[in-house]
């Protein structure tokens, strides 16, 4: 199996590294600086061991990748940048004839839990990935995986739902590099756990490290509403206890020598100054929800609102006061 990593930042390029690293064949896909750096000096991949210079093939576009029958696609980038992605990927042709579309299988290692639809409408066999994995990409060409003594623990499941032969080949690759890949037939109970645990990314995006009481509290709040929504909509997710026992002690933050560990996902967006941030498929689909099943949702709303302003207007991560977010959402 080869796996092409659409989208090589910092969950796509820690899962391509480990892979490349215990002997599987890869391929990077990127866009821009970070393609150039890939490209011309290979993949440097900081862990709590040492960093690793990797030299995995890079490409930046469909085009530039012949795919061949056995291929897996792993999608891992924002789920703003999905839908242009699929539609990319889709026609391409396969060696031997067929489609991607048709004869590929498609991982989405994604946060948020709209991904999988939006591939399914034009791809034949989905999969879901719950992706904890503690990632820093800021730097081109560099990717920090703090994680120890596992990288990170991803599990996976057909959508919508069941197990198959391929999760359980994608899983044995992983589990020999590094991560815990539990097989589950119910893969986006899982996602819509961690739907819920992504609810501070944009709390932590706008106004930094949640620490103080102050800021825990809030978090707090968007984890409630988001559970409230859950429950109106019918929707189950992996339990608290369900999660603390399949993580454990096997995913430590360790230093990772010459990176400094900033925030998550959220916050590596605006720190990157990409112009776009994820809120609209974390914080937003809360709001939906919320708005379908009768459910006031203010805090999710105004984090959603208030990361976007922050994207948009490209401002620095964590600039803002909780004091004035706090305003904001009002009593």
């Amino acid at each position: 199996m080869r796996y092409i990593i659409i989208g090589a930042g910092a969950v796509g390029g820690a899962i391509g590294g480990r892979l490349a690293e215990a002997g599987h064949e890869v391929v990077l896909v990127a866009r821009g600086r970070h393609h150039e750096a890939l490209r011309d000096g290979g993949l440097r991949l900081g862990t709590p061991d040492g960093t690793l210079t990797l030299a995995i093939p890079a490409v930046d576009r469909p085009e530039a990748l012949e795919l061949r029958p056995g291929d897996v696609l792993v999608l891992a980038v924002k789920t703003q940048d999905s839908s242009a992605l699929l539609e990319s990927w889709a026609g391409r042709p396969v060696a031997g004839g067929g489609t991607a579309a048709e004869l590929l299988p498609l991982v989405c290692a994604q946060n948020g839990v709209e991904n999988e639809r939006l591939a399914l409408r034009r791809f034949r066999h989905v999969y879901g990935m719950c992706v904890w994995l503690p990632a820093t990409h800021l730097e081109p060409g560099m990717i920090a995986a703090p994680g120890a003594p596992l990288t990170g623990i991803l599990h996976i499941g057909r959508y919508p739902s069941g197990t198959d032969g391929t999760a359980e080949r994608i899983s044995a690759d992983l589990e020999k590099a590094a991560f815990l890949a539990p097989v589950v037939p119910d893969v986006m109970r899982w996602k819509y756990a961690k739907l819920l645990s992504n609810l501070s990314n944009a709390l932590e995006a706008v106004c930094g490290p949640v620490r103080e009481e102050e800021a825990l509290g809030l978090r707090r709040r968007a984890v409630a509403e988001g559970e409230t929504v859950l429950a109106a909509a019918g929707i189950a997710y992996a339990s608290r206890e369900e999660q603390a026992e399949v993580r454990g002690d096997r995913v430590r933050l360790l230093p990772v020598g010459g990176v400094e560990r900033g925030g998550g996902s959220s916050w590596q967006s605006l720190a990157r100054a990409t112009g776009s941030i994820e809120s609209d498929y974390l914080n937003g689909e809360i709001a939906l929800l919320g708005r379908l099943h009768g459910v006031a949702t203010p805090v999710n709303t105004t984090l959603q609102r208030v990361a976007n302003a922050f994207a948009r207007e490209r401002r620095a991560p964590g600039s803002m006061p909780v004091s004035d977010l706090l305003a904001l959402i009002g009593p």
